[in-house]
């Protein structure tokens, strides 16, 4: 078998508080394939842009503490790299491209700049190599005029076009492996679109693996060839895009249908999710969506869930037997 692109086992992260220590991230597990994308859904605070930041060896420590079995690319270790490596290794191999372009580019420097430094650094070319392949990689991500937008600063692209720019630069080495941060969140459905489109080009042209995090399970189930779904933490439920969405097997994912709008829904009103998440300052060893859960059984409040196989490849962490719940799911 294939080494796969990402292979993450029994990842946990923390924070050290002035109140305590906040497990952020808790026991969570992938695999991806060369040229698949994962959808990592979650309400706010579920983990999920932690996740992203531990596997890039990116939260700052202290206050954070990252410990795992494996973070391996490619069959490399992650966790294993010296400060340098592990820069040499997110240049080339590993990527990621944050919600906010405004904070991720520097306003003092032009694009140009800021993408001919990647490619020297990375790629070792020389100066005019690195503008000709910055214009062919400005023209890759759909920006007019590539060769005119070198020169100008971020301040001067709309919202889209510099979400745009950090995708070139995510890209200019052509990365086994792109984490994608809300990346399309506060862009209108054109650009939107567009972006994914570029991204499910990307993945048929380059075999690149894909992380996709997201708030919007439309974009997500028309993205996305499989999905984990976390809460508190922990991701709760995986597999396949239409296993999860049609045949949601945890009470937190069948919520998240349920509080999700459809335009296929009819006059199906929305069911909100009661209640708060947990403090994860000092979590129990039941299903942290115990408390907010309306399909619990009596052993829910007797041991943790353990992760079962609902069907083939689709695992979920929940004693409940949803089959009688199950429906179309977004599409």
């Amino acid at each position: 078998m294939s080494v796969p692109v990402l292979r993450v086992r029994n990842l946990n992260t923390r924070f050290a508080t002035d109140h305590g220590t906040v497990h952020a991230v808790r026991g969570v597990s992938l695999d991806l394939d060369e040229g698949e994308v994962m959808g990592l859904v979650g309400e706010s605070g579920s983990g999920k842009s932690v996740t992203a930041l531990s596997i890039m060896r990116l939260v700052p420590e202290p206050p954070g503490q990252v410990t795992a079995e494996e973070i391996a690319v490619d069959g490399t270790d992650v966790l294993q790299l010296r400060e340098g490596e592990m820069r040499d290794m997110r240049g080339s191999r590993m990527a990621m491209v944050f919600q906010d372009p405004m904070r991720s580019l520097n306003p003092v420097l032009t694009v140009g700049r800021q993408l001919t430094e990647v490619l020297r650094r990375h790629q070792k070319l020389d100066r005019p190599r690195a503008r000709h392949r910055a214009i062919e990689l400005l023209e890759t991500v759909g920006i007019t005029m590539p060769e005119k937008r070198l020169a100008a600063y971020p301040h001067h692209f709309s919202g889209g076009m510099r979400q745009r720019v950090m995708i070139a630069i995510a890209l200019a080495c052509n990365p086994r492996l792109l984490i994608a941060d809300e990346a399309t969140t506060a862009l209108d459905v054109t650009i939107q679109a567009q972006i994914i489109e570029l991204v499910r080009q990307l993945t048929r042209d380059r075999g690149t693996a894909v992380i996709w995090i997201s708030h919007d399970l439309g974009v997500v189930a028309g993205l996305c060839s499989k999905v984990a779904v976390m809460y508190a933490g922990q991701i709760v439920e995986t597999g396949s895009i239409r296993d999860v969405f049609h045949h949601a097997s945890h009470g937190y994912t069948l919520g998240l249908m349920r509080s999700t709008p459809r335009v296929d829904a009819g006059r199906r009103r929305l069911t909100p999710i009661d209640g708060m998440p947990p403090n994860l300052i000092a979590p129990g060893p039941l299903c942290p969506f115990l408390p907010r859960c309306q399909v619990a059984v009596a052993e829910c409040g007797a041991a943790p869930a353990p992760r079962r196989e609902v069907e083939a490849g689709h695992f979920a962490a929940c004693f409940a037997d949803l089959r009688a719940t199950w429906q179309r799911g977004p599409s």
